[in-house]
């Protein structure tokens, strides 16, 4: 028996014991005889981000005046990955963000992602580098 689950809460059936998390959707697919049970998590925030990239995506490609088949050729992905990014898919490789942000131009605003980020504790931790001292005049 195979089977398709979607909503807010998790079935009893498939994971037992299992917590919900709050604020996620889940996916469940499952087939009889499998003790694998797929679980995609589908966080509403994920979704809203990435439907914002999109539109933002669409904007910038309107600006330049490209028409969608246009613009999917200079990515180098077919027009319906191009549809999915703009409506914000969450199943579009990150390789075909990157292609899009370097035909944009707009490369460099990956340098800030996962990046360390110390806190304050770490700051007033670290050791404080001296500036370079001069050795005392010989006499």
């Amino acid at each position: 028996m195979a089977g398709r689950h979607k909503g807010a809460r998790l079935p009893r059936s498939c994971a037992p014991g299992a917590r919900e998390i709050p604020n996620v959707e889940y996916t469940v697919s499952y087939r009889a005889g499998w003790r694998l049970i797929y679980i995609m998590l589908d966080v509403k925030e994920q979704r809203q981000y990435l439907s914002e990239l999109g539109i933002r995506l669409k904007s910038l490609r309107l600006a330049r005046n490209d028409t969608m088949a246009v613009f999917a050729q200079r990515l180098g992905v077919s027009a319906g990955t191009l549809r999915a990014m703009e409506h914000g898919t969450a199943t579009v490789q990150i390789g075909a963000w990157v292609k899009a942000l370097w035909v944009l131009d707009r490369l460099d605003d990956l340098n800030g992602v996962l990046t360390r980020k110390e806190s304050l504790l770490e700051q007033a931790r670290a050791p404080r580098i001296r500036s370079r001292q001069r050795a005392s005049r010989r006499a």
